[in-house]
């Protein structure tokens, strides 16, 4: 319905309401409907996963169209990058959040900084998401709260075409509300658990949920060692408790994102199931490192498996667990991927070392031999040292072209005296075209970067302290930080404005009428900012 109908409904019902809902304004209801178009989590939820699958069909046409997102772990930090989206490119098209468990973790848990162990509380997920879209929604209502503000002028000074143009981009308007893709971690306990935490992310909002493969209790950060992986059968369990939990809500269209560690992973905790040789159990205990056995000789509490007529004996630590057989990280990484697509996975996702065109396409060509339409979502992670990889890369390509590589080290290519050099600067533009560059000969769909702000909050404040405690006293925070919004027109500058005053004012204005008592009167010291 346009601005204009809704208000025209609303007048309707204050009349059918008589005198005592005289005090009722009808455009001003209006106002409040179109600052407030999502009512519950569940309305963003649908709304967004229909935005990712619309998304996802036009990668599938052209792989130009991928889509890009940052993590978040505040929702002013996850609205302020939209806003800047909008500001910048005019559309949000493409552009989306993503809500990172390690992020979680590290700055929101009650415990404190916490590593990617899943030890914070689960509850924070779904407030997190929660959080995310409340700040958006807001920014939705400050902005248009704006748009109505010239509408009024534009109709107090009589110009009928402004406020056509006006009611225009009131009825045109795109949201701040985009998609988040959410970190369940390995779903915090068995399929139940995910089950019900999926639940609660979901009706907090979240369109598209990613889980992994891990064993829950014994989580780690993908970049890390020590990661244990679970037979195939147990996460499929968790990818079918998703799409339950997704469908009991009638978010049909929600998107599952299927993680899987087994690269950098090379322990499992349990010996899968298996009915026959060649089900998916044979072909995942066909990667544990086994020794033959005699069965006469076989130790007490020694575990044993028979595999083609021959008794083994996997290699089991001291920690209980059991190990995989070197070099089979790739094998059971497209394993695990086809399996998850065949079982109601969406997306994929494969945790790497390392930022390498040539290893992500290499295990998506096999993949896509059975699935074609598989895409990813790629962590293009602070985890890795983009700089010195990509120069490595560069590196290795000259040395087989046979090109003189006398003046480099290989191993120090992080060092400040290549910066200038040939070698760098060829680095930087594949790093500058690696997700055009992958989406179009790797599938990947989806780019973010997990933590971004983690470590753009460390650096700036960093600058920011040594410059404020330092010789540049208050002009170390003036000349670095408010001088430089005020010239690159961030919003919040106008720091009230942003936190809601301004609609605050307008929602006196509706309630008491003349009698309000507004914040942004002449005295305001916000209006010092009225021309930035």
């Amino acid at each position: 319905m346009t601005y204009l109908g809704n208000i025209a409904g609303i007048a309707g019902t204050i009349s059918a309401n008589g005198a005592r809902w005289g005090g009722i304004d009808a455009e001003a209801v209006a106002r409040m409907r179109t600052q407030n178009r999502f009512r519950t989590g569940l309305d963003i939820a649908r709304h967004t996963a229909a935005i990712m699958r619309s998304d996802m069909a036009a990668y599938d046409v052209d792989p130009a169209a991928y889509t890009q997102s940052l993590g978040c772990w505040h929702g002013f930090i996850g609205q302020q990058k939209i806003i800047s989206i909008k500001k910048h490119f005019g559309t949000t098209k493409g552009r989306y959040l993503y809500l990172s468990g390690w992020m979680i973790a590290a700055l929101r848990s009650e415990f404190g900084p916490l590593p990617d162990q899943s030890m914070h509380e689960k509850t924070s997920v779904p407030a997190l998401i929660e959080e995310l879209y409340t700040f958006l929604r807001q920014a939705d209502a400050r902005e248009l709260g704006d748009l109505f503000r010239e509408l009024d002028a534009a109709k107090e000074a009589g110009d009928v075409c402004n406020t056509h143009r006006l009611l225009r981009r009131i009825d045109d308007y795109q949201t701040h509300v985009v998609p988040i893709i959410a970190d369940i971690d390995a779903g915090f306990g068995n399929a139940e658990a995910t089950y019900l935490l999926a639940k609660k992310m979901i009706e907090a909002g979240a369109c598209a949920i990613q889980i992994e493969n891990q064993v829950s209790d014994e989580k780690q950060c993908g970049h890390q060692d020590g990661k244990v992986t679970v037979p195939h059968e147990d996460f499929l369990a968790k990818i079918r408790a998703v799409r339950y939990a997704f469908m009991e809500l009638g978010v049909d269209d929600g998107v599952i994102v299927a993680r899987t560690d087994s690269l950098g992973a090379g322990l499992t905790k349990q010996i899968a199931f298996s009915r026959e040789p060649g089900d998916l159990g044979d072909q995942y205990n066909r990667f544990l490192d086994c020794e033959e056995v005699d069965p006469a000789n076989v130790a007490n509490g020694q575990v044993v498996i028979s595999r083609d007529g021959t008794l083994l004996a996997p290699r089991r630590l001291p920690s209980n667990l059991y190990q995989f057989r070197p070099g089979t990280g790739e094998d059971r990484c497209v394993l695990d991927c086809i399996t998850a697509l065949q079982n109601g996975a969406d997306l994929l996702w494969i945790e790497t070392e390392k930022p390498h065109i040539g290893q992500i396409g290499g295990m998506v060509r096999r993949i896509r031999e059975v699935i074609p339409s598989a895409k990813l979502v790629y962590n293009n992670s602070p985890s890795f040292n983009w700089t010195l990889n990509f120069r490595q890369q560069v590196y290795d390509a000259w040395e087989a072209e046979g090109r003189n590589l006398a003046g480099y080290e290989r191993e120090h290519l992080m060092s400040q005296q290549y910066d200038d050099g040939e070698l760098a600067r060829e680095a930087d533009e594949r790093i500058r075209t690696f997700q055009a560059d992958s989406a179009r000969e790797a599938g990947i769909f989806h780019h973010l970067i997990t933590l971004p702000t983690y470590h753009t909050a460390a650096l700036s404040t960093d600058n920011l302290a040594k410059r404020y405690f330092g010789e540049e006293g208050m002009l170390g925070y003036v000349r670095q930080v408010q001088r430089e919004e005020i010239r690159q027109g961030i919003a919040c500058v106008k720091h009230q404005n942003m936190a809601g005053s301004d609609i605050g004012d307008d929602h006196k204005e509706y309630f008491a009428g003349e009698a309000a008592l507004k914040a942004g009167g002449e005295h305001n010291t916000m209006n010092q900012f009225a021309a930035a």
